[in-house]
């Protein structure tokens, strides 16, 4: 199987190299760029008042950019309600004034949201900035009809990517028919070159969101891959120099803490006070360095506890704000999981108590000294990113409890993460990138490293694509406190596939390896190595309206797995897949459908090396559906469902595997300021064979036909989520957020079974209660004010509590488990913080 899908791999990309060579044949079937459209900046000597009214006569004197194309619903056609937009320059600034005729004032949603949320019911407009012109990389600068401001980055690691924030400003106005945006964008928010004249990509955005329609000035056609590489063109701006980019953000923070339960020798209360800073230095016109001393994460959004019934790990959203803004280039490759910085302490579960001993203290966070970023670009194209950030020691702190004598016990040594990368961009929207990750751990441990080269190669057309990536990982040294050294010291990866990437019809093939002993987790994420893949899949779209929808997306494929080591077989999953939007009622309805023949689970085990044993799962197939309602309603809705049969395994007298699922999140716009969301999502898991999950005791005479054995349980699992989200919006600088949500999951075992090799399952008599309930419970309630240009307020309380109940405890009923939260002890904590934004431009013109 695997000889036979090399040779169909290299048939397909002589096939794509053939058809680059011969263009003729294969543009009929690509999809083309539009025209790049042009627009000249006029430059300015005088000041202008950022009002939203557009009234000095130098705007009347500036060409202007309209005639904007629909890119939905309808790709194609021209807009009914003109558009007009200009642009201006001096020294310091760039200055966009657009105005959004319409047919009257009503006709102008203007729902107010958060800082970077473009999903409410509201107009807005948009300007994107493609300032090295390399069609690869850009800039997007938002502002609503509310004046809520949105910023984004564009790349080929991060696509769009709102978590970036850059320090500009706009007003925004009403002006009988027709809206108007005035925006300032200071030259210290971008980063270009220091060429005499500029040429950028530039394009505009306008959403019309009372008929669902959103407009581009330069056409973005749907069927066409890429974004960035379909702007048109800026020139004009002649003899401005990069400035002197330079910042500091200090903060100081305040914390009370009320813990859930007394701690002998702490105290249940407590108070802390923090201070550190950001700082933003240009380096040059072309490279930034960011950096955050003695951080504070304390107020960033509670992560989703859930019980983990699986062998991997749960991955976790990165919520801390220095770890997503401007982290496109470290991102690429998939090497980074910047949740590793600062993450739980290595020897976090090693630590054990001694006789007559227990544990006072045991950190479950590495709290870091800084963390520092070098990023940017050359005019050659050449993207330059370094990261880098130091951990402190962290110790686990053990008490005598007839002396009263402590002692310390070291879980995290100290500790160094870096990132090195190197990324070119190329023609034809095509790049090459070498990637490298280290961690460096003093004292007894070990050290890690990851180096990867990846690439991307578009033939001239954009109708064609080669993608690779190989990744080599080395870790040298002892397990964290031990004399055994690692056992994966060298390990290696590569993903290699090619395809059509424009036109209705596109289609990708690809295959990998992951060695047995390829390991990134040190600062990336894997979710099982050891394995062969390749797949081949399809997808068919129709982007203009027919029958009764807007559009149609189709896809369907193969995926195929081995094990690697031994090469055995895994699994074969065929899959299919639409969605589409009715026209009239904006209803946006789609559906996915599977399926596998018998697969085999060689991770579910728990057992190295892989390879003897592996849990079998019998031959299913699986459906899942949504439908998502309008949301420029008041009243709107979200449901999915999901089911997924099995067949019987006749193996053992078992009944037949079942699975469902249900989602239900009705929301409530009761004005343009406040808006409820709440949704309930419910999963069942029937007849379920997995592994037993907790520890066996080897003081539990009952564990112990377990021992030196695999044991399996075939389980039932109920879990259901619960999640109320509102937020009010005083301006478009002011909001007030509250998050609750309450999650249990029941896990009830049926019968028992022992694990022999090759997937042989045998019933044992195990008569030990493994049942167990999982409750957790989150609050997040957070005031933020943004006071000035960079600068904000943020009063946030947090509460959390968990509770796992096992054994006869354990409960399947649903109100016990929500009455048991409630009744557990939460920690609690409220905080203050201040940021204040200083810009070395601005406090340089206040002294002259």
């Amino acid at each position: 199987m695997f000889r036979r899908f090399g040779l169909l791999l290299g048939l397909l990309l002589w096939c794509l190299v053939s058809r680059a060579q011969h263009p003729a044949t294969s543009a009929s079937t690509a999809a083309t760029s539009a025209p790049k459209r042009q627009l000249q900046a006029l430059r300015i000597t005088e000041g202008l008042k950022l009002d939203g009214v557009l009234d000095e006569a130098v705007w009347q004197q500036a060409p202007v950019a309209s005639q904007f194309i629909q890119n939905r619903p309808a790709p194609g056609l021209p807009e009914r309600h003109p558009t007009e937009v200009r642009i201006l320059y001096d020294d310091a600034n760039l200055y966009i004034g657009a105005v959004m005729h319409d047919v009257s004032a009503d006709s102008i949603p203007r729902q107010l949201t958060q800082r970077d949320d473009l999903d409410g019911n509201t107009d807005f407009f948009g300007i994107f900035l493609d300032t090295y012109h390399d069609k690869l990389n850009g800039y997007g600068f938002f502002v609503t009809t509310g004046g809520v401001q949105c910023d984004a980055r564009y790349s080929p690691a991060g696509g769009e990517d709102f978590n970036w924030n850059a320090v500009w400003d706009s007003r925004t106005a009403l002006r009988g028919t027709d809206w108007v945006a005035e925006i300032r964008i200071p030259y210290s928010a971008i980063r270009f070159s220091g060429v005499p004249e500029q040429l950028w990509g530039l394009n505009f955005m306008r959403q019309r969101k009372r008929d669902n329609q959103g407009f581009f000035w330069n056409e973005v056609k749907p069927a066409v891959d890429g974004f960035v590489n379909q702007w048109g063109e800026l020139r004009g701006i002649r003899d401005v120099k990069p400035p002197l980019r330079l910042s500091l953000t200090p903060y100081v923070s305040s914390y009370l803490n009320r813990n859930a339960v007394s701690v002998e020798g702490q105290r249940r209360t407590t108070t802390s006070f923090n201070g550190g800073a950001d700082v933003k230095w240009g380096i040059n016109e072309s490279f930034t360095l960011d950096a955050t001393l003695v951080p504070d994460f304390g107020q960033v959004q509670s992560d989703n506890q859930v019980l983990n019934l699986s062998p991997f790990e749960v991955q976790f959203n990165e919520n801390r704000q220095f770890f997503t803004e401007g982290t496109e280039l470290f991102n690429k490759g998939g090497l980074f999981y910047s949740r590793r910085v600062g993450a739980q302490p290595i020897g976090y579960g090693s630590v054990e108590a001694g006789e007559n001993e227990k544990i006072i203290r045991n950190p479950g966070e590495t709290r870091l000294l800084n963390a520092t970023k070098v990023s940017g670009r050359t005019s050659k194209g050449l993207g330059i990113g370094v990261f880098n950030a130091l951990s402190n020691n962290v110790y686990a702190t053990l008490r005598d409890t007839e002396t009263g004598q402590e002692r310390e016990v070291l879980t995290q040594p100290f500790s160094n993460y870096s990132i090195m990368v190197l990324d070119q961009s190329l023609k034809n929207n095509s790049y090459v990138s070498l990637i490298n990750t280290n961690v460096t751990r003093f004292g007894r441990t070990y050290d890690a490293n990851v180096t990867s080269g990846l690439f991307r190669l578009v033939d001239k057309k954009n109708a064609y694509a080669v993608n690779g990536q190989v990744v080599y990982s080395r870790r040298r040294g002892n397990e964290f406190g031990t004399d055994t050294p690692i056992d994966d010291q060298n390990g290696y990866k590569y993903k290699l596939s090619a395809g059509k990437i424009s036109g209705n019809f596109t289609w990708t093939v690809s295959h990998g390896i992951e060695s047995a002993s390829y390991n990134p987790n040190d600062l990336g994420i894997l979710f099982g190595n050891n394995n062969i893949t390749q797949g081949v899949n399809f997808s068919y779209n129709k982007y203009n309206r027919f029958w009764k929808v807007n559009n149609l997306y189709t896809w369907w494929g193969v995926d195929h797995s081995l094990l690697y080591q031994p090469t055995r077989y895994q699994n074969l999953s065929f899959y299919a897949g639409a969605n589409t939007t009715f026209t009239k009622r904006f209803l946006t309805t789609g559906f996915n459908v599977d399926a596998s023949p018998v697969t085999r689970d060689y991770y579910e085990p728990r057992t190295l090396p892989l390879g003897d044993y592996y849990v079998r799962v019998p031959a299913n197939a699986g459906a899942n559906g949504f439908i998502s309602s309008d949301y420029r309603k008041k009243v709107a809705y979200d449901v999915n469902a999901a089911v997924r049969w099995y067949a019987q395994d006749d193996r053992l007298p078992r009944p037949r595997r079942m699975g469902y699922g249900l989602g239900v999140s009705p929301r409530y716009r009761a004005s343009n300021q406040l808006l409820f969301i709440y949704s309930v999502n419910w999963d069942l898991r029937q007849n379920q064979i997995g592994y037993v999950n907790g520890n066996l005791s080897a003081s539990e005479p009952l564990d112990s036909m377990f021992r030196e054995q695999v044991p399996l349980g075939r389980r039932r699992v109920v879990t259901i989520t619960n999640v109320l989200s509102t937020a009010y919006t005083f301006t478009n600088r002011m909001s007030l957020t509250l998050r609750l949500r309450h999650y249990t999951s029941d896990v009830h075992y049926q019968d028992f079974a022992r694990l022999d090799k090759d997937g042989a399952e045998t019933l044992v008599d195990y008569r030990r209660n493994r049942d167990n309930t999982y409750n957790a419970f989150n609050l997040d309630m957070v005031y933020a004010w943004w006071f000035a240009p960079g600068s904000q307020i943020s009063i946030v309380w947090k509460a959390a509590s968990t509770a796992t109940l096992d054994g006869n405890e354990a409960t399947p009923l649903y109100f016990a488990n929500l009455n048991n939260t409630i009744n557990t002890p939460q920690n609690n904590s409220v905080s203050v913080k201040v940021l204040y934004y200083l810009d070395y431009l601005a406090l340089r013109r206040k002294r002259v």
